[in-house]
């Protein structure tokens, strides 16, 4: 079987290059379920055994604990050979009415909150405790985490604080990131940010990122980091059940009808479902990197082995024809070629 490489981007017109596999460090927060610190320790080394360079967290995940865990585990490594992304927006503030375990998804204590806070002010102490967790000396990327109902301040305050301490060569990038495409396309069209973290908006089961943030990262010469690409889980096997998720709720018996068929096309063409949902955003020529969540080292081989194998060109055109994928789904070309089977 040919293999591709983990091949290197850089975000446009930035100092900033991403291997175009990214490692998220959501999961070793503790995300749904206890993940032990050997365990994310042992994830973060098989990726950077594998080559992994991009590392992407968040105060948000497990209220600091993966910042903790990511920072210790890169602590011996050389700082400028690998990329760091965390966010703002969330403060973690003491808790004053702790109940003894969070309420947002992260097996952690509650002793912290979270509070919303795109402000100039809050941005700079975000940075600064995201700076004391991890112990690096900087951070490469910062994108604004989920400013859904704060457009105004996220843009008239946070991202002006943002582009000051790029413009002093504090922070290589900067942007937003949010599970919706329509905000990201406003973020690069009349905002400084260089880069927009898309999640799950351009995969094999939702092109909606075609309508708008796509245009507009290629319309303004910005670019797009991938996330999600699984849709929660329905495209993470070689064969979609029932009762797997879609958007982090049970997918609809439709979708998971429309997910069997891609993967019968994927089989017809010799490769699998997963392998394809992680080649598929690197289709369009402004996506630069596609991140996936990896809680331990079996889960960083999988997804590394799955990401170096070769999906053939004639699979897009044939999901296409048959009315699975939008027919406006680009065709591999320009950089995208980068990617291409070795």
């Amino acid at each position: 079987m040919r293999h591709r490489t983990i091949g290197r981007r850089k975000i446009t017109n930035t100092p900033v290059e991403l291997t175009e596999l990214g490692f998220g460090a959501s999961v070793i927060g503790n995300l749904y379920r206890v993940t032990p610190v050997e365990d994310a320790t042992a994830a973060v080394e098989a990726a950077w055994e594998a080559g992994i360079r991009y590392f992407d967290t968040a105060p948000h995940y497990g209220l600091g604990l993966s910042e903790l865990r990511l920072g210790a585990a890169l602590r011996q490594r050389p700082r400028a050979e690998y990329v760091v992304s965390s966010k703002v927006g969330r403060l973690l503030v003491p808790n004053e009415h702790p109940r003894g375990v969070d309420s947002e998804g992260f097996v952690v204590r509650d002793d912290l909150r979270r509070q919303w806070d795109f402000s100039r002010d809050g941005v700079l102490r975000s940075i600064e405790a995201t700076l004391e967790r991890t112990g690096l000396d900087r951070l490469d990327v910062v994108y604004l985490h989920d400013p859904d109902d704060h457009w105004r301040q996220a843009a008239d305050e946070a991202m002006p604080a943002l582009a000051d301490l790029r413009d002093q060569g504090v922070i290589g990038a900067i942007g937003a990131g949010m599970n919706q495409s329509a905000m990201l396309a406003r973020f690069l069209r009349e905002t400084a940010a260089d880069v927009v973290m898309l999640a799950g908006r351009y995969t094999l089961l939702d092109q909606s990122a075609l309508d708008d943030v796509l245009p507009a990262a290629r319309e303004s010469g910005k670019s797009v980091v991938a996330v999600g690409v699984f849709n929660s889980g329905l495209l993470s096997r070689d064969r979609p059940a029932e009762g797997m998720k879609y958007d982090y709720q049970a997918a609809p018996p439709a979708l998971v009808d429309r997910a069997r068929a891609i993967a019968e096309v994927c089989a017809a063409h010799g490769t699998t479902l997963p392998a394809a949902a992680i080649a598929f955003p690197h289709t369009h020529p402004t996506v630069t990197n596609v991140t996936l969540g990896m809680r331990t080292s079996e889960q960083v081989r999988r997804n590394v082995e799955l990401h170096r194998r070769c999906v053939p060109e004639g699979l897009w055109d044939e999901l296409r024809a048959q009315g699975l994928i939008r027919s406006d789904v680009p065709g591999v070309g320009g950089r995208a070629r980068s990617s291409q089977c070795l």
